[in-house]
């Protein structure tokens, strides 16, 4: 049988190698020069492999139809990815918050797992390839929704009516239209997998080509939206003036101002940018975000507010505490030279500015009430969030192909017999913590394996 999958990612390389192991004749067609380039540029070219996680979280940590996935989750988990890259040579470590990471620190490798076990599968790569067309046929299928006849205790056929047979007509993969530079050609098949990804980081080949080809035979693709994705915000002046600052081991909450809405809280590492703020928690937090209020039109009218707690190990009072012995230590010294051992160089000059507490006032002059507002300031650092980076700079695209037209025990579409799909074209989708790749594996693993 030959299968032809469309797509050089995580997912795509999984189908094919699965599908070629299935003993079937299996050509890839990837449209960039090279594969895996989104691969190489997850987990700021770490990779971040999986998570330990026991494989019931990972459908709770898929807020976007995470249900659908159960199958393909016991179909391929975490430990066989593990598996499957010890196989080829490469160890695994587990960092922090259950991230399973490379011991090399390095994407390429884990790529290069990919790559060695598609050249032992002899797998055919067809590079800078652009397929432009599923070719289809239509064929009638048959569904009888009654019996015809039944049998009696003593043997006999007792008819009990005429059977109601559904003729249904149904379309059937026979083939892809690609096309190489200036040269168009039809390839056969028996099966295709469609991975070609979402549209997010299109520079690595993720331009949303699949959802086209897949609503063209019919298929529904749901709204699109950027989910993990850093966040601009109003106060561009303080982010400039913190740009690069990493936060770690602090707590925020978005809250929806107007509703008192909690949207999200979280705890970790975070870092401000030039447009904004970004980080892990910001990106998980911007899942929660894009369901909450689906695009910018409608935040316009809304007042967002992210809140940043500097010091969430302390509460109000021990947190005052401490700053009354810093004081004490200082408190000769000006308000501006205070703060060394509390907080990041970067960030005191505009918490200075944010308390209205004169940089030059002497510690010693710094009233009770000053203090209780710096403490409440560093408890509660509030930037008002103005909307997403562009969908292209997400980590993830959020919608897709329909799951209602997807078989989820096979990733066989509903729709057209023999197509398939895997990885980010489907309409799911997880938070940041090595979820969406073991999607892509699972989904990539099912789709082949059938």
């Amino acid at each position: 049988m030959k299968v032809i999958v469309i797509g050089g990612g995580p997912a795509g390389m999984m189908a094919a190698i699965v599908a070629s192991k299935q003993g079937h004749q299996v050509k890839l067609i990837e449209k960039m020069p090279s594969l895996g380039r989104k691969l190489l540029i997850t987990g700021k070219g770490r990779c971040n492999i999986t998570s330990s996680l026991d494989m019931s979280k990972f459908i709770e940590n898929t807020p976007t139809n995470g249900k659908f996935l159960y199958s393909c989750f016991q179909n391929f988990t975490n430990q066989d990815i593990i598996k499957f890259l010890k196989e080829e040579g490469l160890e695994v470590k587990e960092e922090r918050g259950n991230r399973i990471f490379p011991v090399t620190d390095k994407s390429l490798d884990v790529l290069k797992c990919f790559t060695k076990k598609l050249k032992k599968q002899n797998i055919k790569i067809e590079y800078n390839t652009r397929v432009t067309e599923l070719i289809v046929s239509e064929i009638e299928d048959d569904k009888s929704n009654l019996k015809n006849e039944y049998k009696s205790e003593a043997g006999e056929n007792k008819k009990i009516g005429i059977a109601k047979v559904k003729k249904e007509k149904k379309l059937k993969i026979e083939g892809v239209k690609i096309l190489n530079g200036d040269l168009e050609k039809i390839e056969k098949a028996d099966k295709v997998i469609l991975a070609t990804g979402g549209k997010s980081y299109p520079l690595t080949g993720s331009t949303g080509d699949g959802y086209i080809l897949a609503k063209k035979v019919g298929h529904t693709i749901t709204e699109l939206r950027p989910s993990l994705i850093p966040l601009e915000t109003y106060d561009l002046a303080t982010c400039k003036e913190l740009q690069g600052l990493t936060l770690k081991n602090i707590a925020i909450t978005i809250t929806d101002i107007e509703k008192s809405k909690k949207i999200y809280e979280d705890f970790g590492e975070m870092i401000f940018t030039h447009f904004g703020v970004s980080g892990p928690i910001i990106l998980s937090a911007s899942a929660h975000l894009t369901r909450y209020k689906s695009n910018l039109e409608k935040m316009k009218n809304r007042k967002i507010i992210l809140k940043i707690d500097l010091k969430p190990a302390l509460t109000e009072e021990k947190l005052e505490e401490r700053i009354l012995r810093d004081f004490n230590e200082l408190k000769n010294k000006q308000f501006k030279n205070s703060l060394d051992k509390l907080l990041p160089q970067k960030i005191i000059p505009v918490i200075i500015k944010k308390s209205t507490i004169p940089e030059n006032k002497k510690v010693n002059e710094i009233t009770r009430e000053e203090r209780k507002q710096l403490v409440h300031l560093l408890k509660d650092f509030e930037i008002e969030v103005k909307g997403f980076r562009p969908i292209e700079e997400a980590i993830i695209t959020s919608g897709g192909v329909s799951t209602k037209e997807i078989n989820p025990k096979t990733m066989e579409s509903k729709i057209v017999k023999g197509l398939y799909f895997a990885g980010e074209i489907i309409d799911v989708d997880s938070y940041t913590g090595g979820f969406n790749l073991q999607i892509a594996y699972s989904t990539g693993y099912t789709a082949g394996s059938n």
